[in-house]
């Protein structure tokens, strides 16, 4: 299978000037052209129980984020902005039919819940991106948004990310396929990341900034959390883990970046990421206002 796809710390994404006209979605995976059907199961749809090309063909605008109930209400914003027909307040999930995500379309914009974490989200990634090249979808960009902790930055600032990399803060996802360690890109769109800050700029009270975004494979002990169920770390290892992390350029923290853009590159979309940021540490004013000190020193 090394020859489908290698394990390399390089992107397959093809270079924007190569394409001749429309930009497709392109799967990775050779055995999907010798099946009859392609069931996407955690979607509820399928390749002969639905006309994929009719009900998303139109697609340009993929946005993803963890909430259900926060995508709903981003598709219902969308909805009004839009200028679309009445009835938006009863929008319909078109994956009513399972419990694992929801998905929502209005216009051109689909709007997917993606749940927690990269097992969870690269699920979802697959079988999108699947449902993309089987709707015959092009020149679509899919835009992550969501929460995250932000590290040395004001809370409720939002990162438009550079660079997503792992816990060492580097820039690569490892994964684990048959034995071996996979390692792939998780190189961004820095031109795309730089006109969504240029945009930023034109809303008042709308702190942004452009910075690396670090993904973990776990909300406590993997984010330096004291408060968890296990704590196998002193404050101490705490403070200075997250001072190198700020020193490597991170700016907040959240666990899914790396898988969403290694997927999303190795099938050549273009892909963002923006995430709001809560105050980091939410449990003890002592560490806050020793981390203050720390970045005023930088």
């Amino acid at each position: 299978m090394a020859y489908i796809l290698p394990a390399s710390n390089r992107s397959m994404r093809p270079d924007r000037n190569t394409y001749d006209g429309k930009r497709f979605v392109h799967v990775k995976n050779p055995y999907l052209d010798t099946m009859d059907e392609d069931i996407l199961y955690h979607l509820d749809l399928g390749t002969k129980t639905h006309n994929l090309p009719a009900m998303f063909g139109d697609v340009k605008f993929v946005c993803v984020g963890g909430s259900p109930n926060r995508m709903k209400a981003f598709a219902l914003f969308m909805h009004k902005e839009l200028g679309l027909a009445e009835g938006g307040e009863d929008i319909k999930d078109i994956c009513a039919g399972t419990d694992r995500y929801c998905m929502f379309k209005t216009g051109p914009v689909l709007s997917i819940s993606h749940g927690m974490g990269v097992p969870s989200i690269s699920i979802m990634l697959h079988e999108l991106i699947k449902l993309l090249h089987h709707a015959r979808c092009c020149d679509v960009t899919v835009i992550r948004i969501g929460t995250s902790g932000g590290i040395g930055i004001a809370p409720g600032s939002v990162v438009i990310t550079d660079t997503a990399v792992d816990s060492f803060f580097k820039p690569q996802f490892e994964q684990v396929i048959l034995d071996n360690v996979v390692t792939r890109s998780t190189e961004l769109d820095k031109e795309l990341a730089e006109e969504l800050f240029n945009c930023s700029k034109k809303i008042l009270n709308f702190p942004t900034l452009i910075g690396h975004t670090m993904c973990t494979y776990d909300f406590y002990e993997g984010q330096a959390r004291l408060d968890g169920a296990l704590c196998s770390f002193s404050r101490e290892s705490k403070l200075d883990y997250l001072k190198r992390a700020y020193k490597a350029g991170v700016r907040n923290i959240e666990m899914e970046s790396t898988v969403f853009a290694a997927m999303c590159g190795l099938c050549g979309l273009k892909v963002v990421i923006s995430c709001g940021t809560k105050i980091y540490y939410q449990r003890s004013k002592e560490t806050s206002m020793k981390w203050k000190k720390t970045i005023r020193r930088q």
